[in-house]
């Protein structure tokens, strides 16, 4: 049986790598904070009914910035993978405090790749950067596109990922890069503008919020379905050689596209009731994110198999579903 080792293993990408793992035979260990209770809400249904956890997934609390507490965790677990996903998010520029700090990225990434060569443990690298890292380079972006950071999170994800090409170069890690465009999900935070949209679609439609405010309508993303992209993570692992991927969808649509997209599937006139709101335009915000996937295609096979149409039925219908069983839950308390 392989083992894998997940950072970041409680936010959308981990708990939707951890399903496919597991599916596949594997048995996983996750790192969380150094936080009581540490949130596991997206793994909740993966765990036994009592609160144990089941033999093939466990989870280890630890510090990303400790060299020697994170080797002491891979020599216990002696995983074949390690999937470093754990980073702090932001949606964008706009959204990032004056305080916001970027050691959990470049520090975290460095400790992990050194506590792992110190160990000696042949376990191969997967390190989820950022289409970020581009900034405003013209479309589409591949894995030769220079670097441009415009924000201090991506700044940090592309130190981080130079790290990761330094430790394949020099030492001879099996490291790897993937590049990630945008990828939603019903386990997206609703900080993001995808959750925010199908989120509130989903409240509209049920009588019980009439207006969604929104910034610039015109801004354009790749965006793509997250259990698809946690897939081509695994096949990058899979490989004789470590290599740097792009993994997006190669479409881009603008946030309107996404709006009457979601808007329609719900039988609602989205004109009616999305209203503009400043406090939500993200200034110099004029770039285009839009990935180049023809060596994913051509080295690992893979293409997404969620179109853009498809990932937001997905997601207003998992919204709705959401609605529903929040009211039966109200109706079911209220009998009790």
């Amino acid at each position: 049986m392989k083992r894998a080792l997940i950072t970041g293993i409680t936010g959308q990408d981990g708990s939707y790598l951890t399903e496919f793992l597991l599916s596949q035979g594997y048995a996983v260990d996750g790192l969380t904070r150094n936080t009581q209770p540490a949130n596991t809400t997206r793994l909740n249904h993966l765990l036994a009914g009592n609160g144990a956890q089941p033999p093939a997934l466990r989870l280890h609390q630890g510090d990303l910035l400790s060299t020697r507490r994170l080797r002491a965790l891979i020599e216990q677990v002696q995983p074949d993978e390690i999937y470093h996903l754990a980073a702090p998010s932001r949606p964008g520029p706009a959204a990032e405090p004056p305080d916001w700090r970027g050691d959990i990225t470049v520090l975290g990434t460095l400790h992990l790749l050194e506590a792992l060569r110190r160990s000696g443990t042949p376990a191969k690298f997967f390190h989820a950067a950022s289409a970020e890292i581009f900034g405003p380079a013209p479309p589409p972006q591949s894995e030769t596109t220079p670097l441009a950071p415009a924000s201090r999170y991506a700044a940090a994800k592309g130190h981080a990922t130079r790290l990761t090409r330094i430790y394949r170069q020099r030492y001879g890690l099996f490291a790897a890069n993937g590049i990630l465009f945008n990828h939603e999900s019903i386990r997206r935070s609703n900080r993001y503008v995808s959750r925010k949209i199908t989120q509130a679609v989903a409240a509209i439609a049920t009588g019980e919020q009439y207006y969604l405010y929104l910034g610039n309508l015109n801004a354009r993303r790749d965006w793509g379905y997250a259990p698809d992209y946690v897939a081509a993570m695994w096949l990058m692992l899979q490989q004789p050689q470590a290599d740097d991927f792009v993994i997006g969808s190669g479409q881009a649509y603008t946030v309107k596209d996404f709006v009457a997209a979601a808007f329609d599937y719900a039988g609602l006139d989205w004109q009616a009731h999305v209203r503009f709101d400043p406090r939500f335009y993200r200034p110099g915000e004029t770039y285009c994110p839009q990935a180049d996937i023809g060596k994913i295609g051509s080295v690992l096979g893979w293409r997404p198999r969620t179109c853009f149409q498809a990932l937001i039925r997905l997601m207003v219908d998992a919204e709705l579903k959401l609605k529903e069983c929040a009211y039966q839950l109200t109706i079911d308390n209220r009998q009790l």
